[in-house]
């Protein structure tokens, strides 16, 4: 395990590009990249860790969908810079629920693979439809409302973030349930059109909550402050 980690040098490589390949057929699955700590884990464990550049942080291939990877062996390349692995792939390798990340053909735009699991299932609403909103990026903004907010730009984009969170406020003082719900999704909506514009994912926005559980309101206001 130490001589794969010692051949890369981690001075001038902060992440390693790592291809997946499934055992079965040597089908390309996906691309990710693997820092020093997620290479020990993969190594260790034999279950795929990578670090998601989106998420800024390390994760384990399926945490969230049941679609691990078991790692069967590990290939470094010539230039020790590129990791090959190939995996035993349990479900599906691509959040849009498709086998392989790798089904749009290029000059076409075509799906060459059908998707084999609804992948609102795997992930949940919000990351579904972030995944969704980032894949509107290269749609076609006469035909996709995402793409149009795209195309116009930041001062659009917050606009919209700013007039949906007053139409929420109006509901409020209404008092009006079924209007705050209504608002409530279009303003999630627009705020993750400007996390995509950032390419923000909304896990590090969980990860921000999360680290706020063990600390109360107050401090967390006052250590902003400070």
């Amino acid at each position: 395990m130490q001589k794969i980690i010692d051949k890369i040098d981690w001075q001038k490589i902060d992440l390693l590009p790592v291809i997946v390949q499934d055992i079965q057929n040597n089908e390309v699955l996906m691309m990710a990249y693997m820092d020093k700590e997620a290479l020990e884990l993969s190594l260790t464990t034999k279950i795929a860790h990578y670090f998601s550049r989106s998420k800024q942080r390390i994760w384990k291939k399926g945490e969230s969908s049941g679609h691990t990877q078991e790692i069967h062996s590990f290939y470094i390349d010539c230039d020790n810079d590129t990791l090959l692995i190939k995996v035993t792939q349990n479900g599906v390798a691509c959040h849009t629920g498709r086998h392989s990340c790798f089904f749009t053909e290029l000059q076409s735009g075509n799906a060459i693979s059908e998707v084999q699991i609804n992948s609102e299932e795997m992930y949940g609403v919000i990351d579904t439809l972030y995944h969704t909103i980032q894949e509107r990026k290269l749609s076609d903004p006469e035909s996709s409302w995402t793409a149009k907010l795209f195309a116009k730009g930041a001062n659009t984009i917050l606009k919209k973030v700013v007039e949906e969170a007053g139409e929420f406020c109006f509901a409020y003082k209404d008092n009006d349930e079924a209007e705050m719900v209504y608002e409530a999704a279009d303003l999630t909506y627009h705020m993750l059109v400007a996390l995509a514009a950032k390419n923000i994912a909304p896990d590090r926005v969980k990860q921000e909550l999360s680290r706020r559980f063990n600390m109360s309101g107050i401090a967390e206001k006052s250590a902003r402050e400070s």
